[in-house]
């Protein structure tokens, strides 16, 4: 059984979910956000990229499913009670993005750039930084991580049929 949380786009004065991985604390655009759910059964995808951890059903769709802590550098880690899903789209691409625990919903007047993070900053897909309540929140590229995923869509939606998926 899933456990489903739906954010009201109406709210114009919300504009972030934030989510941690580790210590950090890291936001994506509400937009781009479908539904944030518990962990789906997984099929993994042999010789697939370290962070893309396989894929899921999800409402009769087959989605890739990212983990956030390998895309960001991060060791691996259990899955534990607050470890979620995140379902987000970007252009007509959806992804599972894997994250340790969603935290809140919140609004911040804008992002400022990131300043250089340093060799891997493409792979990260930080694009901004926003402040809340005085910490600061990386938000990521919705873009960056639905393009890291959307390559293997047509490959994974054949393995997952194979594997009695639809």
């Amino acid at each position: 059984m899933t456990s489903r949380r739906r954010f009201s786009r109406e709210e114009p004065s919300k504009n972030f979910v934030a989510f941690v991985i580790g210590d950090v604390r890291y936001a994506l655009p509400i937009a781009a956000v479908r539904e944030i759910v518990n962990p789906l059964g997984l099929i993994e995808l042999p010789g697939a990229p370290t962070a893309l951890m396989g894929v899921a059903q999800y409402r009769d769709e087959v989605l890739p499913v990212v983990s956030m802590r390998a895309r960001l550098g991060l060791p691996a880690q259990s899955a534990t009670r607050q470890t979620r899903w995140i379902i987000i789209e970007f252009e007509n691409t959806r992804a599972a993005v894997v994250v340790d625990a969603v935290t809140e919903v919140f609004q911040s007047s804008g992002t400022t750039k990131t300043p250089a993070l340093g060799a891997h900053e493409q792979q990260r897909g930080i694009v901004g930084v926003a402040g809340k309540s005085g910490a600061l929140v990386f938000v990521l590229d919705v873009a960056a991580i639905t393009a890291f995923a959307a390559p293997t869509n047509n490959d994974t939606l054949a393995l997952a049929e194979a594997h009695g998926e639809k």
